[in-house]
């Protein structure tokens, strides 16, 4: 049995399954003044009425960024207030950027307090002539109709007099649009509105404007009123800065570059709290799962974690492991793309491992347990830990059976001693020719040994040291102690990654990250440690919760 594939596939699942139960989360800004400090405000976003329902991803922010700044001055160190004042900057910068306009001159004497940004189609024109034209839709909230519509035109005109396009005004549905039409082709690009007063919306072609128009006269037709993207929002009653929704079969179209389906009722919808030392998301994903409860299984960290070391690069801990899968399993919803994934998952596992995961592992971790990836030390390769109770005939049952099918795979099973401890060994002999005669390398795949009520692997002695070595656990990290305080105390669990030490590690394995981490400059380059909780489903809306730690700050 190769133990590293064992421990890769548990991760694998670990993180899939409490994604799945609440969402992964990964988006913003960074640390109103004081009427923020509560996490932001009650609101929704209100330019959900111009955005499609069928839009694969929305993203809004519910706080002017002025108003952030303010926060971040409150908020941040004395020694970081520049910093974060010059990051806000770049931020607000980031709306303009390539447009020849100024933030402070031209957009924030009008800019109210939201801003949503919607992929709304992966193809707006359904032209297969010229391949797909992705429709994009700014909604800027406005303070000023007035100045706003004086920015536009001013805008607008520079680019005409320059020689580049024409100016050209329509009236559609009794809206005002504004855009440019290239000379040399007479095609539109770049076009904006402002509705009511209230909103001033840009979008990267007319027919996408007019279709954001329409879905407000018609309102079947936009977010505001799908179903799904209301249920999740009911949810989550907290005060926040920022709301994201993604069509989950709709951004699987996107990427894949398929045609939309005609229903979307698989949504995840994220809402982002600020917190002194971070940011707080709550997830809420709507039809995946059936419509069943499931309760929370925790009111308390598992005591598992005694024996995973404070510094460690990603962990997940729970209870019940054999419930859980089982929740998950067969909670998902047969079209959910997750079932794919998962089935995926433990086809793979089962393949190169050799064994049954459900079988051979599922079923006799019923109690607490714990994963977790440790940072290489010296010449020392990264290690993984795996903590179960082993306090039933079942578990050590189980135990028993991964010896054998050990022993099954050509490996060979003993004893080690261990400081005062006694381990036993999965290892691989090989007769290496010698100049005089053959001699035998032994190579330790993997070990295992009992504390007290606790089964603890590790694919490598220097991991079960650590483990076993008295080194500070995650339980007494101040950071991680901070970062649950602000999550459900009742909950399935708890996964947790230290972002300096993952970041490689993702990045390699999965390259068009970053693409997302150029995106999200400012986050990603504050954000220290993700700790991650999921707290069960209710009619089936599934509910987690994320701490996003930015900054520094001791452990």
């Amino acid at each position: 049995m190769k133990l590293r594939s064992f421990f890769l596939i548990l991760a694998g699942i670990a993180v899939v399954s409490l994604s799945v139960a609440g969402g992964s989360v990964a988006w913003v800004l960074a640390q109103s003044p004081f009427n923020l400090l509560s996490g932001g405000v009650v609101a929704n976003p209100s330019a959900a009425i111009f955005v499609p329902k069928q839009s694969p991803v929305v993203v809004s922010l519910l706080a002017n960024p002025d108003r952030l700044e303010q926060f971040a001055q409150v908020a941040a160190p004395i020694n970081a207030r520049s910093r974060a004042r010059a990051e806000l900057t770049q931020i607000k910068t980031g709306l303009l950027a390539n447009t020849g306009a100024d933030y402070v001159r031209d957009v924030q004497p009008w800019l109210g307090d939201e801003i949503t940004f919607a992929l709304t189609s992966p193809d707006f024109d359904r032209d297969s002539n010229n391949g797909a034209q992705p429709g994009y839709l700014l909604v800027a909230e406005s303070k000023d109709g007035q100045l706003a519509r004086e920015f536009l035109q001013a805008f607008y005109a520079k680019e005409a007099i320059a020689g580049e396009s024409e100016l050209v005004s329509e009236t559609y549905k009794g809206v005002n649009l504004i855009y440019r039409r290239a000379i040399s082709d007479n095609n539109s690009t770049s076009a904006s509105a402002v509705v009511g007063d209230r909103f001033v919306l840009f979008a990267n072609h007319p027919k996408v404007l007019r279709a954001a128009i329409n879905n407000v006269q018609a309102i079947d037709r936009s977010l505001e009123n799908s179903p799904p993207y209301q249920k999740a929002l009911q949810t989550i009653q907290t005060p926040r800065i920022g709301v994201a929704t993604i069509n989950l079969p709709g951004l699987n179209a996107w990427i894949s570059k398929q045609p939309l389906p005609p229903e979307f009722d698989q949504t995840l919808t994220v809402t982002l709290s600020l917190a002194r030392q971070g940011l707080v998301a709550q997830s809420a994903i709507a039809g995946v799962f059936d419509e069943q409860t499931t309760l929370p299984a925790l009111s308390a960290p598992v005591q598992a974690l005694n024996y995973i070391p404070t510094n460690n690069t990603l962990t997940a801990a729970g209870a019940d492991l054999q419930q859980f899968w089982e929740q998950l399993s067969t909670g998902l919803a047969p079209s959910s793309p997750f079932t794919q994934i998962l089935n995926r998952l433990v086809a793979r596992g089962n393949a190169n491992l050799g064994l049954d995961l459900e079988g051979d592992i599922f079923n006799w971790v019923r109690g607490e347990y714990a994963l977790s990836l440790l940072p290489g030390v010296a010449e020392n390769p990264p290690s993984w830990l795996f903590v179960a109770q082993n306090n039933t005939p079942e578990a050590t049952a189980g135990i028993e059976r991964l010896d054998r099918l050990a022993k099954e795979q050509d490996l060979s099973l003993g004893n080690l001693a261990l400081g005062d401890k006694k381990v036993t060994a999965w290892t691989e002999l090989k007769t290496i020719p010698g100049e005089v005669s053959p001699r035998l390398e032994a190579k330790v795949k993997g070990v295992h040994t009992t504390v007290g009520n606790y089964e603890i692997f590790s694919s490598s002695l220097a991991g079960m040291e650590r483990a076993l070595g008295g080194e500070n656990a995650i339980l007494e990290s101040k950071a991680f102690k901070r970062a649950i305080a602000l999550l459900p105390k009742t909950n399935n669990g708890y996964f947790s990654l230290d972002w300096d030490l993952a970041q490689p590690l993702i990045e390699e394995k999965a390259p068009l990250f970053r693409a997302i981490e150029f995106a999200g400059r400012p986050l990603f380059n504050n954000l220290r440690a993700i700790v991650l909780s999921s707290s069960g489903r209710e009619k089936g809306i599934s509910r987690a919760s994320a701490f996003l730690q930015l900054g520094t700050g001791d452990s």
